[in-house]
């Protein structure tokens, strides 16, 4: 079971990891957008049901990915590159610190009032946790590639 753990943490990160590139970018293109065409009179309650449907998704995702990186330093699986694991774990800092920093007090200050400068402002800056999860579900795919192939030369 010990022997399994490094793996069974990647699959998870992973998983993780590509559920939210996903959803980041249905987000990007679709969710925020969709923002400025609501209407200033409808758009409290689109709001206010955007966000308490999509935390359901986004929290407990973004929390898995970020308890696997942390511990995969710990358990790494034979071949996981370091170097890559703390790009990838950096850019996953830059999401939450995105997040935390620039998304939310958007958020906040449209659930107070509906201003389409601050939509604006939401679309453009969560390009940076688009690029950023992309990239990390870049490296998450080439590092499984090469976990694969180390794996399948270990059996051999």
């Amino acid at each position: 079971m010990a022997d399994d753990l490094p793996n069974t943490l990647w699959v998870i990160h992973l998983a993780a990891t590509l559920f939210l590139v996903g959803l980041i970018w249905v987000v990007q293109v679709v969710h925020y957008p969709l923002f400025a065409h609501v209407g200033a009179e409808q758009f409290h309650g689109y709001w206010r049901g955007h966000t308490r449907l999509i935390t359901w998704l986004v929290a407990p995702s973004m929390f898995a990915e970020l308890v696997t990186g942390a511990l995969l330093f710990a358990v790494r699986p034979p071949g996981l590159s370091l170097p890559v694991l703390v790009l990838a774990f950096g850019l996953l800092l830059v999401n939450w610190l995105s997040t935390w920093l620039v998304q939310i007090p958007l958020h906040e200050r449209l659930g107070r009032r509906f201003d389409p400068a601050t939509v604006r402002r939401l679309v453009l800056t969560n390009w940076v946790r688009t690029a950023a999860w992309t990239f990390r579900g870049v490296l998450v795919l080439t590092q499984t590639y090469h976990l694969l192939r180390v794996s399948l030369q270990i059996e051999q």
